[in-house]
């Protein structure tokens, strides 16, 4: 067995994955035709041919309108299933992932459509799969607080159905300050807390201050310019915050796929994970990434074996599943790994 091979047959956690950035092109023209969305494409490869971004900002300018073609109940579970089928074959055992109910109820979609809709794939995906889930409402930071409040309060209707809560988009001017009150909120009610501090972003130092030092998150999405701040680091590696990597998306979004910094850091013990981000549109799902970074960084099984057991640590798993996950972990790591 190749790298590439126990890369791929490894069993896995996926901490950082957005249920709408899994909307592969055939998807969305089917989602189209099937609710008489006109989306201006007729075939996939013209779908296909408009995920095209160079930056952060022009992603989002493509990744919101595809968000359309969402309409019931039934065509949040059908994405999110998709998903979770993709997730399975790549061998992942647990997954945590984000969805943006502010972009669908300001289209007239209702709350509870979204959340139950994803919420039967999840329940779906463990029957059916064998794969657990949890779903994580992601506050847009770019769109008005009023609509994050109205949907962070209905949140708090969905506690069986909800894990935690997140914050993503365009962070200029932006901060996780701005939500503080929020994740207070939320947090009180027994959610999880976790923020994007996107990579190379204005101000991103400070906002990973904010994360780390006024709201305290439980976990940290993207988050490797820590390394600039010696003082965040110590902090960071002191409290065993983990950070939930994506470098196949970096590449996209930057010019740096951050495989070296990456590295660096699980090298020096920090909790880093590796995920899929938003896979439809970035053209790699978690073991690909996990491929990249070992190709870009020269990883080495033990080092791949690590990085689940940092995934699994830093979930939000229940104890049964982090149980069964490192068990699973542990045989294969005993019937592969020496032979390499």
């Amino acid at each position: 067995m190749d790298l590439d091979a126990f890369t791929a047959a490894l069993p896995k956690v996926e901490l950082h994955l957005h249920l709408e950035g899994t909307l592969e092109p055939e998807l969305k023209l089917e989602l189209a035709r099937r609710n008489g969305v006109d989306i201006g494409q007729s075939t996939v490869e013209e779908v296909r041919a408009t995920y095209v971004f160079d930056s952060l900002a022009s992603f989002l300018a493509v990744y919101y309108p595809a968000m359309d073609v969402l309409v019931t109940r039934a065509d949040f579970r059908d994405l999110a299933m998709a998903y979770f089928r993709k997730a399975a074959a790549q061998n992942v055992r647990h997954a945590e992932v984000f969805f943006d109910p502010q972009v669908h109820v300001a289209r007239g979609v209702a709350f509870e459509d979204v959340v139950l809709g994803y919420h039967d794939a999840v329940e779906e995906a463990q029957r059916e799969l064998g794969l657990s889930a949890g779903l994580i409402l992601c506050i847009v930071r770019d769109l008005p607080v009023e609509s994050a409040e109205d949907v962070v309060e209905r949140m708090l209707e969905f506690r069986e159905q909800v894990v935690g809560i997140g914050l993503d988009s365009d962070e200029r001017g932006n901060p996780p300050a701005k939500f503080a009150h929020l994740f207070a909120r939320a947090r009180e009610a027994g959610f999880k807390v976790t923020v994007h501090c996107d990579i190379d972003q204005e101000d991103t130092v400070e906002h990973l201050r904010q994360a780390l030092e006024d709201i305290a998150v439980d976990r940290i999405d993207h988050g490797t310019n820590v390394v600039e701040d010696p003082r965040l680091l110590a902090l960071l590696q002191e409290r065993g915050t983990g950070l939930t990597c994506c470098p196949v998306s970096n590449s996209f979004v930057t010019d740096d796929s951050k495989a070296p910094v990456i590295a660096d850091l699980l090298r020096r013990g920090v909790k880093v994970t590796v995920n899929s981000d938003d896979p439809a549109y970035f053209g790699g799902y978690v073991t690909e990434n996990l491929v990249a970074l070992t190709r870009a960084a020269s990883l080495g099984p033990d080092e791949l074996i690590q990085l689940q057991r940092n995934a699994i640590d830093i979930s939000w798993a229940s104890d049964d599943v982090k149980e069964g996950f490192l068990a699973e972990l542990d045989a294969y790591e005993a019937l592969v790994a020496p032979p390499l």
